[in-house]
């Protein structure tokens, strides 16, 4: 995955969490309330938000660093754990499909996968 790539999906992760963040915490917020599913809201948009930062910084590193080509495979795994995890929540919470839940730490790993493919890249730092 390039550099460009990985700023690229972290502006559009960020795009996206600013949105549905807002669209639940304000359009959705009764209704998330009512079904107790507010706080797994919340999780969800925090944890897009965490590894959308990270993203953005390892493809500012990348863009300077471009031999650390193991932060590829970094973004990868935080996406695909961004996509499972917290798209399972939200899917949770709007629909109510309450197997969703068991997918979520699939996503999980995925992101704790992601953060130790970071350590392993920063030994060529």
């Amino acid at each position: 995955m390039t550099a460009r790539l990985i700023i690229q999906l972290a502006a559009l992760l960020g795009a996206l969490g600013v949105g549905i963040g807002a669209f639940g915490a304000h359009g959705l917020r009764p209704m998330l309330e009512a079904s107790g599913r507010f706080d797994t809201f919340e999780t969800a948009v925090r944890y897009q938000f965490y590894h959308t930062l990270a993203l953005l910084a390892i493809g500012i590193l990348l863009q300077v660093r471009p031999e650390l080509r193991m932060l590829g495979t970094t973004a990868w795994l935080w996406l695909g754990g961004v996509i499972i995890f917290s798209g399972s929540l939200y899917t949770l919470c709007f629909t109510g499909i309450t197997k969703m839940g068991a997918v979520a730490p699939v996503g999980g790993l995925l992101l704790i996968a992601g953060w130790i493919s970071l350590l392993l890249a920063a030994r060529q730092v």
